[in-house]
């Protein structure tokens, strides 16, 4: 990729922003930019962690495999998100599998030049550290969602989150762009109990329903459901 488009991308993410203009100029010159198709999928769970990968257009989600066979969702990443950091850092195995959920455009560092780069710029390092912490923090609330709410709570919960990271404010409250059967995923039910919550909510003027998003109208609302057990 251009070393102006690469510097721009970088100073988009929180991994790397700040850094000085001869730094960044360095990281872009060793970015390799790459398109994935919709559905198309960057790296799978057990893939060899090789590269740290950013997102300069589309949407990239994450998942992780169940062993009933059941696909989990875990995050979803933006313009200027960055993931694939954990197999990066210990050379172990991709711990989830990373699918273009729209048209998107990446770019990705090899390991080897990432591992030189932390060398060379501890900033870089403890803002991986923060960044690894916040995953994990993320990983852990789905868990422990799992074990103590019930699915509504669940779906109410996950709704508030994934507003406050991807969702767009409006007139009429926030909006996300996703879909019934992705927000199926991120609770690891069908789309017609998702869909049954969702209807419900809408009947009492909480969210409403387009074609592959949800606006939260009443935040107060779902966040009471949320809390529910």
């Amino acid at each position: 990729m251009t070393t102006l488009a690469g510097k721009m991308m970088l100073q988009r993410s929180p991994l790397f922003r700040g850094l000085p203009g001869p730094s960044l100029d360095r990281i872009a010159g060793l970015a390799i930019q790459r398109s994935f198709r919709e559905g198309e999928i960057v790296f799978s769970q057990g893939d060899p962690g090789d590269a740290l990968y950013a997102v300069v257009a589309g949407r990239i989600r994450i998942s992780s495999g169940t062993a009933d066979g059941r696909e989990i969702s875990l995050n979803i990443m933006e313009p200027g998100d960055t993931f694939g950091e954990i197999a990066l850092l210990d050379g172990g195995t991709r711990t989830a599998t990373a699918t273009a959920s729209e048209p998107s455009e990446l770019v990705s560092i090899r390991r080897d030049h990432f591992a030189a780069l932390l060398e060379r710029e501890p900033r870089v390092a403890l803002e991986l550290l923060r960044l690894c912490g916040e995953r994990l923090r993320w990983t852990s609330g789905l868990v422990e969602d799992a074990a103590l709410l019930d699915a509504p709570g669940r779906l109410a919960k996950r709704l508030l989150s994934l507003s406050a990271l991807h969702g767009q404010r409006t007139k009429d409250g926030t909006t996300l762009k996703i879909s019934q059967e992705d927000l199926a995923t991120f609770l690891g039910v069908s789309r017609q109990v998702v869909n049954q919550y969702l209807q419900g909510w809408r009947a009492q003027g909480w969210v409403d329903l387009g074609r592959g998003s949800v606006t939260v109208r009443d935040e107060a609302a779902i966040r009471r459901a949320s809390q529910a057990r």
